[in-house]
Order: C-alpha cells, then structure tokens, then sequence
C-alpha cells in the first residue's frame, strides 16, 4: 500500500531530476529565487509610486509603452550577442546593471517631493537590459539540463518563479502600505547584490568557437528561422495575444478600488503566482506530456476564460479565485511553450531564438499595460478587463486555425525535436 502511494506521489510531485544531474541549474534556481522576490518588490513599488503621484490609469499604462521599445532592440541584440560572447558574463553584468537602477528609484524615494520622470527612464532601461539578459539565461538552460529534462526543468523554474512573485507583491504591498516606496527599492538593492555573487560561481558558457559577432544578418538569420517554423510561430503568437489581451495587472489598483478592497491589492497581484505554484507543485505528469502545442493552447485558452471571470464578479474572493485559475493556465502553456523552444531549436540559434522569445513573453505584457490603461480610462475598469479575457479566447481559436502544425506536435516525431535530441546526445558525448 505504501509503495503504491509513493509512485502515486511521484507521478504528481515535481520531477527534481534536473536539480540532481546539473550543478549549474541548481545556482541558477537559487539566484533566480533571490532575483525574482527582489524585483517583484520594485514592480509593485514602482506602478503605485505612479498612481500615487498622478492618480491616472493611463500615467499607470504609460509606463508598458516605454518599456516596449527598448524591450524590443535590446532583445534581439541581446539573442545575438548570447550565441557570440560567454552568457555567464552578460548574466552578471546585467544583473549588476538592474541593481544600479535600483538604486535610482531608491534615492528618487528618499526626496521630500520625488520625481515623477526617473520612474519612467528607469523602467526604460530596466526593460533594456531586460532584454539583453534574458536570452544568455534561456538559452542557457538548453546547454546545461539534459534534452528529456526540459519540461521537468520548466516547470521547476516556474516554482522558482512563482515563489518570488507570491511573496515579492504581497511583501511589497505591505512594505509600501506602511514603510513607504524606498524600503521596497532597497529590498531589491539587495536582492541583486546578492544574485551577482551567486552568477559569478556559475561556469563559464563560452561561445562555439566559429561564432559570428552579433549583426543585424545574425537576427536576420534566426528570425527566418522562426518564420519557417509553424510551431514555433504558434507559440509566439499565442502567447502574445493572450498577453495582450488579457493582462490587466496595471489596472489592479483601480479595481481593488472599485471592490473596495484596498486592502486585497498585494493579493490580487499574488493569486496568479498561487495558482501557476499549485499547478507547478502537482507537474510531474508534464514529464510523461508529448503533444507540448496542446499545452500551450488549452492554457492560454484557460487564461483567457479565468481573466474574463474576474472582471464581471463583485466579490473579491471570487475575483481571486479567478486570477488563481488564469495563473494555472499561464503556467500550463508556458511549459509547453519552454518545452517546445528548448527540444527543437539547434545550439549554433538558441540566442537568436531566445531573443525573439523574449518578444513574445515581454513584448506582450507590455502591450497589454499599454490596451488595459487606455481602456480603463475609456470603459471602466472591469469592462476592459472582461472584454479582455473573451478577446484572448477568440484569439487563440483564430489562431489554432491559422497555425493546426501546433495542434498536431508531437515531440516523439517532429524533426527539429529529433534532430535536436540527436545533436544534444552528441554534445554529451563530446563533453563526457
């Protein structure tokens, strides 16, 4: 009886094979956890020191508009520069980077009246070197976890990540409620002091040696290999048009207003990361999962339905229960999507790729800031959120009929993920 609820157990639990067999993943986990709680820290400080210095929820949405560009540029620099200098180094200079700016809003805090434009230039720049950091760590984790532990390693990532983003907002929310903006930016002062000191023990991850320098043919190069990719155009698309249509979270402190429930707003930022960690918690089944595309649609699918949810229920636990669910979703269709990118893209494309997944994930949030502010302003709070979440529906049908390949993956005979597991086996090899 005890044997048979132990393989039950394990067939639910997460896989922890990739913390067991890569001394790299498991300092990345680490640093990665100490990052996240930090930054989510300045990511909740930073749209309510806005809304408490204009009181607009476009002054609050202006802020995903000027993030999107640099976004955009220094993402797909940062993919090519990640296939052509060490990634450890562009890691820690970033992080280092991100830390100063840090320190930029914590001063800007400490005046008697701050200031509202610094708030804007750094998020600015937090989103550039954003983008030139996240492809060196995505295409990272394709070199340093086993080609079968992807998903396995996705989803412990997502732990990861979710950890941070429940406690970092509800923490955050009460640091600003009852210390003040600056205590939050000096968290995450700290925070990424600390992350650059656990970066720096990582091993080195040295370009290939016939490595090109980055150059517009370089992105040119990897973004048609993605255009001649229908899966992988799939789970770009997807993921942008629910990102767009259904992220209302710029919009929360107007409607935790409007519930009168102020005292709900960290909460209402952390359910989704509570419902993404239940599922991540219960994941080892994604382990047995071959048909990653249907990951990735019956997720954001669900996403979509939860955020449509949440703006018609009056009740705030309703509400949260909502964002719950629509975090699960998110979860579920990022695994496929990690999964997916990491099984099928060649080692000499990982940067470039990961630059443009970079896009796809941030591009879209950004966007969905931009859509969620205007709209609020126009139809009110809950209408842009509702008519949101339906709009992320009707897009991912639209789109499962445009793209079917992504329905169909299967990553048992797809050739880019065979080829793929072929060349890791050979890279393993060479390195034992």
């Amino acid at each position: 009886m005890t044997s048979k609820l132990s393989v039950r157990l394990a067939s639910v639990l997460p896989d922890t094979a990739p913390w067991r067999s890569s001394a790299d993943f498991r300092l990345l986990w680490i640093q990665g956890l100490v990052t996240y709680f930090s930054s989510f820290m300045a990511l909740i400080a930073l749209p309510l020191q806005i809304k408490d210095l204009t009181n607009s929820p476009f002054a609050v949405g202006a802020m995903g508009a000027v993030e999107l560009v640099p976004l955009v540029v220094f993402g797909l620099y940062g993919g090519a520069l990640a296939d052509a200098v060490d990634r450890r180094k562009v890691i820690i200079l970033t992080e280092a980077g991100l830390g100063v700016l840090a320190l930029v809003l914590f001063l800007n805090a400490l005046l008697p009246s701050p200031m509202l434009w610094p708030l804007y230039l750094v998020a600015a720049c937090v989103s550039a070197l954003a983008g030139l950091q996240r492809p060196a760590l995505d295409s990272l984790l394709a070199r340093i976890v086993p080609h079968e532990q992807q998903t396995a390693a996705a989803a412990l990532n997502s732990l990861r990540w979710q950890t941070g983003a429940i406690a970092g907002p509800a923490l955050a929310g009460l640091v600003v409620a009852y210390a003040g903006h600056a205590p939050a930016y000096g968290l995450t002062i700290a925070g990424f002091a600390a992350s650059v000191l656990l970066c720096r023990r990582l091993a080195p991850a040295p370009p290939a040696p016939d490595a090109e320098k980055p150059s517009l043919r370089g992105i040119a190069e990897g973004a048609r290999y993605a255009w001649s990719r229908p899966v992988l155009l799939g789970t770009y698309a997807i993921d942008l048009a629910a990102m767009f249509f259904a992220f209302p979270n710029t919009i929360f402190p107007f409607l935790a207003d409007e519930l009168d429930a102020d005292w709900a707003l960290g909460l209402m930022y952390a359910a989704g990361s509570v419902g993404s960690l239940v599922l991540g918690l219960t994941s080892g089944w994604t382990s047995k999962v071959r048909r990653h595309g249907l990951l990735v649609v019956f997720g954001a699918a669900g996403w979509g339905l939860a955020i449509a949810l949440a703006g018609r229920f009056d009740d705030i636990w309703l509400v949260l229960l909502c964002l719950a669910f629509a975090g699960a979703g998110d979860m579920l269709s990022g695994l496929g999507r990690s999964t997916i990118w990491n099984q099928t893209i060649p080692e000499d494309l990982r940067g470039r790729l990961a630059g443009i997944e970079v896009l796809s994930y941030s591009v879209g949030p950004q966007l969905g800031q931009v859509r969620a502010g205007a709209m609020a302003g126009w139809t009110g709070t809950r209408p842009a959120i509702w008519s949101g979440g339906l709009a992320c529906v009707a897009s991912v049908g639209l789109l499962c009929l445009t793209l079917p390949r992504l329905l169909t993956y299967d990553a048992a005979t797809d050739e880019d993920a065979v080829r793929r597991k072929a060349a890791r086996g050979r890279e393993t090899s060479e390195v034992g």
